[in-house]
């Protein structure tokens, strides 16, 4: 009894400092975010400084152009910003035209104006126009959309998601290989360093997602792709939750959830057998009425999957990070320190639910996926 009474004690001590670890990684994260709310808008007849908190939180929820990091002396003379420039590259009636981001000066707002192959470009609202001949200055109507300035044909910039996706492969990457070279040195390939980490969710997606949804003989030519989506993601929405990253997260861009959802279906419409395209157009063992009323339906469904993926990792990440830049901006709507502890508060409840939620959504991707594979390789039940 003693020693069970030992180890019960030894391991709610364990527990008790995971916990006050936990604690205070994800307060260090919700404080942190107190730097995304120092965006003012300067406007007023005084020039005094108004806070907009919902530009505030459009402008760090959307695409960039930049990968700001930090603002030192803010709203000063000596203001210093640290960023990582990222190439813009656009195509325009003149042809290609690339340049720096860090031309804009951390303009968004159509102020900064850039010289390039004879034309003059500007950053509205994270998106480059390139103003009409002859224009000098941006000028908008009653909406605040640019009516002297256009588009370019073509806009393939390395904005701050596609630069923060490049660096997710590349960590991926080292993770894996690394795990690789790990069982290849040992004898018995018992997982040792990174690879104790990596293997017991390859056994988790292996054991619990594809063999479970797909069946024992068909899993392992789609366990490539599940892998890498539920890793894929998972890891992007982890970066989504570094402040020091400006809120760059990939999981919340609607064109990325777009293409894993498309991938999804291509997949699962490809390895569709006869069993599944039968239930589909002429469903078996329903009146022949039936049929004609469900196939409408199914056909619908077939679409309607990959949607839902879309919106529902989409929405969740977006969702999440709305939710904490709202709570911190009470601070500086209310304009007192007094409601810092309730902002706080909320903030760090919530940013203990996504880094939750960061690991749940890349399951739920996953799981949906592999169903819809094991649907469209059911074979027929006799």
């Amino acid at each position: 009894m003693q020693r069970i009474s030992n180890k019960v004690f030894k391991a709610a001590k364990m527990t008790s400092k995971t916990l006050k670890r936990k604690f205070l990684t994800a307060l260090i994260l919700a404080v942190s975010f107190i730097g995304f709310a120092k965006e003012p808008a300067k406007e007023g007849e005084e020039g005094k400084e108004k806070f907009d908190p919902k530009e505030m939180i459009l402008h760090h929820v959307k695409d960039a152009y930049g990968m700001h990091i930090a603002t030192f002396n803010a709203d000063k003379e000596n203001e210093l910003h640290l960023t990582i420039p990222l190439p813009v590259i656009v195509y325009t009636d003149k042809g290609l035209t690339t340049f720096s981001s860090s031309a804009f000066h951390h303009d968004y707002h159509g102020h900064e104006i850039v010289e390039r192959n004879g034309q003059r470009f500007v950053n509205v609202h994270e998106k480059v126009y390139v103003l009409d001949p002859g224009a000098l200055e941006v000028a908008y109507d009653e909406e605040g959309h640019p009516i002297n300035a256009h588009r370019p044909k073509f806009d393939i910039s390395i904005t701050r998601n596609v630069f923060m996706m490049w660096v997710s492969i590349s960590v991926l990457f080292l993770i894996f290989l690394t795990a690789a070279r790990r069982y290849n040195k040992s004898d018995n390939y018992i997982p040792s360093g990174v690879a104790s980490f990596v293997e017991p969710l390859i056994v988790f997606v292996r054991d619990e997602i594809a063999r479970p949804m797909i069946g024992e003989h068909k899993y392992k030519r789609y366990m490539p792709y599940l892998l890498t989506i539920f890793f894929f993601i998972w890891i992007n929405n982890i970066f989504g939750l570094i402040p020091i990253l400006n809120g760059a997260n990939l999981s919340g861009n609607i064109a990325f959830t777009f293409t894993l959802a498309v991938l999804t279906f291509i997949i699962t419409t490809v390895s569709g057998n006869k069993n599944y395209w039968k239930h589909i157009f002429w469903m078996p063992g329903v009146p022949v009425p039936m049929k004609i009323f469900l196939m409408p339906i199914e056909i619908i469904g077939m679409f309607v999957k990959p949607i839902s993926l879309m919106i529902r990792l989409f929405a969740n990440i977006t969702a999440g990070h709305v939710i904490i830049l709202a709570l911190m901006s009470l601070i500086f709507v209310f304009k007192t320190v007094a409601i810092a502890p309730v902002s706080v508060a909320f903030s760090l409840f919530i940013t203990v639910i996504e880094v939750i939620v960061t690991a749940i959504q890349a399951y739920i991707f996953t799981i949906l996926s592999a169903l819809y594979f094991g649907m469209a390789t059911e074979e027929e039940h006799h």
